[in-house]
């Protein structure tokens, strides 16, 4: 039977719904546990929110005469992308730059080195609340920034950088873990 209040929507958590930590940190295995000191909040993203694209790719095989007779997965990407606006966090900054890149603080300045380092994996979490007060954590494990957008300064709109994270797999082939819980 249909249900209305199972259908939601999900909003960031007050405080900042996004935040990361160095692989190895230990990861929460629930929507309310408390995050791991290692993790840095990295604040306001947009308000469009966080979008996940799970694209799948298969390669069809054709059978004499055209007819696709079967098809074999190839790809299946998971994909996040939010726009972090926090632009003076050092940790936004870090996130964005490298750790190593990234010195000082707000106070004292910061310099931020801009250079073709990698981008480092890093454990990603997203909080937010749901319809009827429940909460949702995206737990991913394992992420890489694989885009950033272009990052525009105005005076009509928030600097911000859109990121997409790629999700890869863990030690046991998950990419990542959602925990819903009624508060």
């Amino acid at each position: 039977m249909s249900e209305v209040t199972n259908v939601t929507a999900g909003k960031a958590k007050v405080g900042g719904a996004v935040s990361r930590a160095p692989l190895g940190t230990a990861l929460p295995t629930t929507a309310a546990a408390a995050l791991n000191e290692a993790f840095k909040n990295l604040g306001y993203i947009s308000d469009a929110g966080m979008v996940n694209s799970g694209a799948i790719t298969n390669t069809g095989i054709k059978a004499w005469g055209g007819d696709t007779v079967l098809n074999i997965q190839t790809d299946k990407a998971d994909n996040f992308t939010f726009t972090l606006i926090e632009a003076l966090n050092v940790d936004v900054l870090k996130a964005i730059f490298g750790v190593d890149n990234v010195t000082g603080t707000l106070a004292t300045g910061i310099t931020v080195n801009v250079n073709s380092d990698e981008q480092e994996d890093a454990e990603w979490v997203v909080d937010m609340v749901m319809r009827g007060g429940a909460v949702k954590r995206v737990v991913i494990p394992v992420g890489k920034i694989t885009a950033i957008g272009d990052v525009t300064y105005s005076d009509s709109a928030a600097v911000g950088y859109q990121v997409t994270i790629a999700a890869q797999p863990d030690n046991t082939g998950n990419t990542h873990y959602e925990y819903i819980l009624k508060a």
